[in-house]
């Protein structure tokens, strides 16, 4: 009888909450990252009859300690190994707190149409009912299939598939803390099958001007959010830093405070550019018929951690604002 030939699958660490151990079995927070990628794949050996696996730790954190290096490195290591003919997809263990982040950068800046399936938990592994085994088993198991490739870089959490464009972490502390919104995940993971509904339009991965970049420091571009009788001196503060720069988390539809509003105009005078996000959670910011005068960018629907993200690596190919705004509206 021939043998069933598996899936090659590359899993890389960088620790989170999926990695990380407390005290006691009842602790659901106040806890450290403790365990390599070794201890994960011992905790779950059926990955072995699903996937040929080998990993790496690329690093193993906090996702709050990440910063802009260390996202360029995980690029460069991801675009790596999906170079080998051998390699049919990459899982990312990741904490849960910046994995919207990384998911989009990834999303952003990888030359493949493989499958990379970033993945986390919500429980140490440590708990009595910790979620992180049974979400590395489908991030497998989906990173190893045919159907999941051209998709952009997804998010397998929680029997869920979603787009890195489209998810967001939605809640504290609850198992089911990952949503997209008004798209919908992508598909879900059922009894060991991988069901596949949609796939996302804007361009990503191997379609990106970002995939594989050559650059080694990103340009700074700070958060600023919006509130009522918000002051001007975080803006007068962020140019003063030299920041590229300005996304605001606004009211509403991208509404200003008139602070604000003055601080951007301020800001893009100075030849930074200046995103209007909202800080809602959900929906679209429509462009304004003052924003071209204004100098101001509309963050189409992605939240202000994910404008950042694009910003940073618009900026790295142009400054001029309908330029940058091309960028939000296709990506």
């Amino acid at each position: 009888m021939k043998q069933r030939t598996l899936p090659s699958v590359v899993l890389l660490g960088t620790g989170g909450t999926i990695a990380a151990t407390a005290a006691a079995s009842t602790t659901l927070s106040d806890y450290a990252v403790t365990e390599g990628i070794e201890a994960l794949l011992a905790a779950v050996p059926e990955i072995a009859g699903i996937a040929d696996i080998r990993g790496r730790q690329v690093f193993n954190v906090d996702s709050r300690r990440l910063t802009n290096s260390m996202l360029l490195r995980l690029a460069k290591t991801v675009n790596r190994e999906l170079a080998d003919p051998a390699t049919n997809g990459v899982v990312i263990t990741h904490g849960t707190d910046s994995l919207e982040e990384t998911a989009y950068f990834l999303n952003l800046t990888v030359d493949s149409h493989k499958p990379v399936v970033m993945v986390g938990a919500m429980r140490p592994a440590s708990a009595i009912s910790a979620d992180g085994p049974l979400n590395l088993y489908n991030a497998v198991l989906l990173a190893g299939r045919p159907e999941a490739c051209g998709h952009g870089v997804l998010v397998a959490m929680n029997d869920k598939v979603h787009a890195a464009r489209h998810v967001s972490k939605a809640n504290t502390t609850q198992v089911e803390a990952f949503y997209t919104g008004a798209q919908g995940c992508l598909g879900q993971i059922a009894n060991g099958v991988v069901h596949m509904h949609q796939t996302p339009l804007r361009t990503h991965t191997s379609s990106s001007m970002f995939r594989n970049t050559p650059v080694k420091i990103l340009p700074a571009v700070d958060i600023l959010y919006d509130h009522q009788s918000a002051g001007l001196h975080l803006y007068q503060a962020a140019i003063d830093a030299g920041v590229q720069g300005i996304v605001v988390a606004a009211m509403g539809n991208g509404s200003l405070s008139p602070q604000a509003e003055k601080g951007l105009r301020m800001a893009a005078r100075q030849g930074i550019a200046c995103v209007r996000a909202s800080r809602t959670g959900t929906g679209l910011v429509t462009p304004a018929a003052s924003d071209v005068r204004r100098g101001f960018i509309t963050a189409d629907n992605l939240n202000p951690q994910k404008a950042r993200i694009l910003l940073m690596l618009a900026l790295t190919q142009t400054r001029e604002r309908a330029a940058l705004q091309g960028f939000f509206d296709s990506y």
